[in-house]
C-alpha cells in the first residue's frame, strides 16, 4: 500500500473517536473501546501485525494506564479529603480575600498554580489538581475543565523539570546531535537542548501573553451569565500582568540556566507577584465578575460533582493549615524531581513493577514506578497526612476514600482503552512476524502531511507535535515519536533543525489541550463523565490558534536565519 493510503487507514481510529465523542456525544467510556477495536483491526489488516502481538501491546497499554489512573485517584482523593476536613471551604474563604472576581481566581489557580505543578510534575497533574480546586471555588465543571486544559500548554515543554526536552529529545536525537558535536558544529548535546529551550520560549511567548485573555473569553462566552466575549476581554490588564509575571522568569531561566526550571520557577514567582498584586487591587477589572446564581446555570455546565451554590464561606482553620496539603504537594514534587538530591533515583528503583516479554514478545514491556508516580507520592501520601493535619474524623476519612473509588469506574475503562490504542500506534513500527522495522502509524501520517505542505512545513510542524500529544497523551512521548522525523524533514528542506525541533516541542505542549488522556482525566476529577467530546469541541479552537501563532514564529525565525543549527 502507498504511504497515503496507510496514513488514511491509520487516521481512522482517531477520526472514529472524534465522530463518536464530538458528533454523537458518546462518552469516552464507550467511544474509546470502539476506537481501540478499529485500531487493532487496521494494525492486523494494513500493518500485518500478529493478533497475539496486538494483544500484547494492548496489555502493555492497560498496565501503563494504571499509572494515569493512580494520578486521577490521588487528585480526587485530595479534593474529597479537603472537602470533608473543611479545608476546601477555608480556601474558598481565603480566595475571596484575594479577589471575588472569578476571572482572577481562574488565572491564579488555572494558569499560575497549574504552571508551577506542571514544572514540578507534568504528566497531566496540573489539570487534575487545579480543575477540582476551581470547581470548589464555584466554577461550573465545564468552565473549570476548559480553563485548565487551555492553560496547560505554555508551561508543558518544560514540564516535570524539563522532561519533554531532556528525555523526549534525549531518546530520539542524541545520536544525530552527537555527530554535530563530533563535527565541531556544537560544543555539546546539552548546548543543542538548551538552544531548543531558548527558541521554544519565543514560540510560546506570544501565546503566553494572550492565552489568559483567550481562555477567559471562551469561558465567559460559553459559560458566563451574559454569554459575552467582552466579559473575558475586560480582564485583559490582569491577564497581561499575570503573563508577564510568569514569562519573565520563564524566559530568563530558559536562556540562562536551561530547560529544567522555567515553568517551575516561572509559576512560583508568578504566583507570589500576582497574588500580592491582586490583594492590593493592581490591574483588577473595575467590576467583579462571577458565574451568577447556580439556579440560572445551564444544566449541561455541571456534572456529578456539583457546586453547592454557596456564595459566602467561613474559615474552619487558618489559611496556612488549609493550603498546607498543596504546599506539601509542591515541596515533595520538587524534592522528588531533582536528580541531584538522590530521592528521584531511589523512587525510580524501588517499588517498581516490571512487566517484560509480555505474551512472549521481548520488545513489549512496561514498568510501573508506583512510588515515583505523583498519584502515589505525593497525592495519596499527602491525603493520608491531611487526615492527621486537619484532624478529620475516621468516618469522614473513610467516606472520602469511598467517594473517590466510586468515581473511578468511567475513567478506568476510558483510559485503559485509550492507552491500549496508543501502544498499538507506537508498537506498529516493528513487525515480529518478519522481524523488520517499518513506518509506524503516526509516522506515515506525519510523512503524508509533509508531502502535502512541502516547503511551508515550518508553518505546520507544531501540529505534528500536537498530533503526537493527542495520540499518546504526552509531550515527552510526542517528542520521542517525532523528534528524529522532524530533524530529517528540516534537513531535506534545508532549514534550521533547531527551529523545527522547537516547533515540535511547542506543538507537543499545545497538544495537551486536546489529548484524550488529559480530557478523560480532567472530566473524571470534575464529574463530567461521558462529556469528553463536548470538552474537545471547545479546546480544539484554542489549539488551532496556538498552532498558527507557533507556525508564524517558526517561519519568521527561519526567514531571518535566527538559528544556525
Amino acid at each position: 500500500m502507498s504511504t497515503t493510503v496507510l496514513a488514511l487507514l491509520a487516521f481512522i481510529p482517531i477520526l472514529l473517536a472524534l465522530i463518536l465523542m464530538v458528533g454523537f456525544r458518546m462518552g469516552a467510556m464507550k467511544a474509546m473501546p470502539i476506537a481501540w477495536l478499529a485500531c487493532a483491526f487496521i494494525a492486523s489488516f494494513a500493518w500485518d501485525l500478529p493478533t497475539q502481538y496486538i494483544a500484547a501491546l494492548s496489555i502493555q497499554g492497560a498496565i501503563s494506564a494504571v499509572g494515569v489512573l493512580i494520578i486521577v485517584f490521588g487528585a480526587l482523593l485530595i479534593l474529597h479529603t479537603l472537602q470533608y476536613s473543611g479545608g476546601m471551604e477555608t480556601i474558598q474563604f481565603g480566595m475571596q480575600g484575594v479577589s471575588r472576581d472569578m476571572r482572577v481566581q481562574g488565572i491564579i489557580i488555572g494558569f499560575l498554580f497549574g504552571a508551577f505543578i506542571e514544572g514540578a510534575a507534568g504528566f497531566g497533574t496540573p489539570a487534575a489538581l487545579a480543575a477540582p480546586l476551581l470547581l470548589s471555588l464555584g466554577f461550573p465543571a465545564f468552565a473549570a475543565a476548559v480553563l485548565c486544559l487551555v492553560f496547560n500548554s505554555v508551561p508543558v515543554t518544560f514540564g516535570a523539570v524539563g522532561t519533554p526536552i531532556l528525555v523526549g529529545f534525549g531518546s530520539s536525537l542524541t545520536a544525530v546531535v552527537d555527530k554535530m558535536v563530533e563535527a565541531s558544529q556544537l560544543t555539546s548535546v546539552d548546548q543543542f537542548f538548551k538552544s531548543v529551550g531558548e527558541l521554544v520560549t519565543l514560540m510560546h511567548g506570544p501565546m503566553g501573553l494572550i492565552v489568559g485573555i483567550l481562555a477567559l473569553s471562551f469561558v465567559t462566552r460559553f459559560y458566563g451569565p451574559n454569554r459575552s466575549w467582552k466579559d473575558g476581554l475586560a480582564c485583559w490588564k490582569f491577564c497581561l500582568f499575570a503573563a508577564v509575571s510568569f514569562l519573565v522568569p520563564y524566559i530568563f531561566f530558559a536562556w540562562v540556566v536551561g530547560p529544567e526550571l522555567p515553568s517551575l520557577v516561572g509559576g512560583l514567582i508568578g504566583l507570589g507577584i500576582v497574588v500580592t498584586g491582586a490583594k492590593r487591587g493592581f490591574c483588577l477589572p473595575k467590576q467583579v465578575w462571577t458565574f451568577g446564581p447556580t439556579e440560572k446555570w445551564d444544566p449541561s455546565w455541571t456534572g456529578q460533582i456539583s457546586f453547592a451554590g454557596k456564595t459566602e464561606y467561613k474559615a474552619h482553620m487558618s489559611q496556612f493549615q488549609a493550603w498546607l496539603p498543596y504546599v506539601l504537594i509542591g515541596l515533595i514534587l520538587v524534592i522528588t524531581r531533582i536528580d541531584k538530591l538522590g530521592i528521584k533515583g531511589w523512587l525510580n528503583t524501588n517499588g517498581v513493577l516490571r512487566f517484560t516479554n509480555i505474551l512472549g514478545f521481548s520488545t513489549v514491556k512496561e514498568n510501573l514506578s508506583l512510588l515515583y508516580l505523583p498519584g502515589t507520592i505525593p497525592f495519596i501520601l499527602v491525603s493520608i497526612i491531611t487526615i492527621w493535619l486537619h484532624k478529620i474524623p475516621k468516618e469522614k476519612a473513610i467516606k472520602a476514600w469511598k467517594d473517590t473509588l466510586v468515581k473511578m469506574k468511567a475513567p478506568t475503562i476510558s483510559l485503559i482503552a485509550s492507552v491500549a490504542l496508543v501502544k498499538i500506534f507506537q508498537g506498529s513500527n516493528f513487525n515480529p512476524a518478519t522481524n523488520l522495522n517499518v513506518d509506524s502509524m503516526p509516522l506515515v501520517m506525519a510523512k503524508t502531511c509533509v508531502g502535502a505542505v512541502g516547503s511551508a512545513w515550518p508553518m505546520f510542524a507544531s501540529y505534528i507535535g500536537g498530533l503526537g500529544a493527542f495520540i499518546t497523551g504526552s509531550n515527552t512521548v510526542s517528542d520521542m515519536l517525532f523528534g528524529l522525523f522532524q530533524w530529517d524533514v528540516a534537513g531535506q528542506l534545508g532549514v534550521s533543525r533547531t527551529v523545527i525541533i522547537s516547533a515540535q516541542a511547542a506543538g507537543g505542549a499545545m497538544g495537551n489541550m486536546i489529548c484524550i488522556h488529559n480530557i478523560v482525566a480532567v472530566c473524571a476529577v470534575v464529574g463530567l463523565v461521558n462529556r469528553e467530546g463536548d470538552i474537545l469541541k471547545k479546546t480544539f479552537w484554542p489549539f488551532l490558534i496556538y498552532g498558527i501563532v507557533v507556525g508564524l514564529v517558526a517561519t519568521i525565525l527561519i526567514a531571518i536565519k535566527f538559528s544556525p543549527f
